[in-house]
């Protein structure tokens, strides 16, 4: 749990970073889209203002996952992180939706109006500064395996996409072409959507106890292959924010004493812990001829 906590504890720094870039870049686009008469710039400024929004919401169920186990959560409040995550991915589709429906209005009846290259330049920066963000929540969530913060990276991502489209709907005003804004938007509009649906389905996969099978398998592979272990009978796993919980049945020699059958338990727990970073096991020991009589149908194949 300690060590869960200080991966969390991690995430929020880049979730604050994120926090940090929305906030300056919302001041600077919409006091530059307003000075230089951009509404590309503004809409992108506004955009950043909503993802202030997703990021508080992400910190806060990062905090609330952080909290000990109590009487009503006994296996502590680890989901609260995928519960941020799956605000998030809300968040960014509504973003994606009101992107779509403004290129829409836009394609409708194109601005003519010019505006100076000074909005085009400061998209530009964002899209940069976004992108550096991503990459660095990226890194993070691959290294702390957060589901929260690879949602907030997936955004980052996205916000950087639609600086790009803001950069290049300004530059196409310059040349004569307005119908680019709303084009690049379009493809803006897309990606954003794709991004909250990938996070969505992620995130509702794991709140259902969904499990990648093929994961399983491995976890499932690494137990069998503990000396001492005669069988897996039995073996089922959950996601809790960045954590797994692992529950297994074992087949062991009825011979072995009590304190043998625990040290084999042991031993399954190290390997976990060592091969797939899982620290949070439940087993349970039944003797080899028990489960060879009353074998669990996923352990007829083995």
């Amino acid at each position: 749990m300690e060590a869960a906590n200080r991966q969390l504890k991690q995430g929020e720094k880049g979730i604050r970073l994120s926090l940090i870039a929305y906030l300056l870049l919302t001041a600077l686009k919409l006091t530059i889209g307003y000075a230089t008469g951009s509404e590309a710039l503004s809409a992108d400024g506004f955009n950043n203002a909503t993802d202030i929004v997703a990021s508080i919401a992400v910190l806060i169920g990062l905090r609330i996952s952080q909290k000990p186990p109590d009487r009503d959560h006994r296996y502590g409040h680890s989901r609260a992180e995928t519960v941020a995550a799956l605000i998030a991915s809300l968040i960014i589709f509504g973003v994606g939706v009101q992107v779509f429906f403004q290129s829409i209005a836009k394609f409708r009846s194109p601005s003519l109006a010019s505006p100076e290259l000074l909005a085009a330049w400061i998209a530009l920066v964002g899209a940069a500064v976004m992108y550096g963000v991503y990459r660095y929540n990226a890194r993070l969530a691959r290294q702390i395996g957060s589901s929260a913060v690879r949602a907030v990276a997936q955004d980052n991502r996205s916000d950087a996409l639609v600086s790009v489209g803001a950069f290049v709907g300004i530059v196409g005003a310059q040349f004569g072409l307005p119908w680019l804004d709303p084009a690049a938007a379009l493809v803006v509009a897309v990606v954003i959507v794709k991004t909250a649906w990938d996070i969505f389905a992620e995130t509702t996969h794991a709140l259902t106890d969904g499990f990648d099978d093929e994961r399983l398998q491995r976890i499932r592979q690494t137990i069998r292959e503990t000396p001492g272990v005669g069988r897996t009978i039995d073996i089922r796993a959950r996601t809790h924010g960045n954590s797994v919980f692992v529950d297994v049945t074992i087949g062991v020699d009825p011979e072995l004493s009590v304190s043998d059958s625990h040290a084999i338990t042991e031993q399954v727990e190290r390997r976990l812990l060592d091969v797939h970073r899982i620290a949070n096991v439940l087993i349970h020991i039944e003797p080899y001829e028990a489960a060879e009589d009353g074998m669990h149908p996923e352990a007829k194949s083995e």
